[in-house]
């Protein structure tokens, strides 16, 4: 029977982990597409990177698969995506859910936390 750090550890083996530093610069650069997968309420609690789309895990197969009515356009298949959350282990999981998809530039840098105490760019 598979645990959840069974999973973890999957979704870890194939989504690339990213600093905050690193997201930062991207940030910057302004290529990449940021996602924060948390609940809403959690967002409203703590704000998320300046211009990230907020889709939370649970919708994200529909978000990403351009078959279904709440496709997002934002996100393609060749996107430069960077995934975030409360500590990284939802933003694992969702990259790797975009990877079976078919995405093929998905990253973690882990939690808002980090990114906030690196300096990023911040929105409520």
């Amino acid at each position: 029977m598979k645990r959840a750090q069974d999973y973890l550890a999957e979704a870890n083996a194939v989504v690339a982990k990213i600093t905050p530093e690193d997201a930062i610069a991207k940030h910057k650069a302004g290529n990449s597409l940021f996602i924060d997968v948390r609940a809403s309420t959690a967002i409203d609690d703590s704000g998320t990177i300046a211009g990230a789309l907020r889709i939370d895990r649970g919708f994200i197969e529909f978000a990403a698969d351009d078959s279904t009515p709440h496709h997002n356009p934002a996100l393609t298949k060749d996107a430069d995506i960077i995934l975030i959350c409360a500590a990284g282990g939802q933003a694992a999981l969702a990259g790797k859910t975009l990877k079976d998809m078919g995405y093929e530039n998905v990253a973690n840098v882990g939690g808002i936390g980090d990114w906030i105490a690196a300096g990023g760019k911040t929105e409520a």
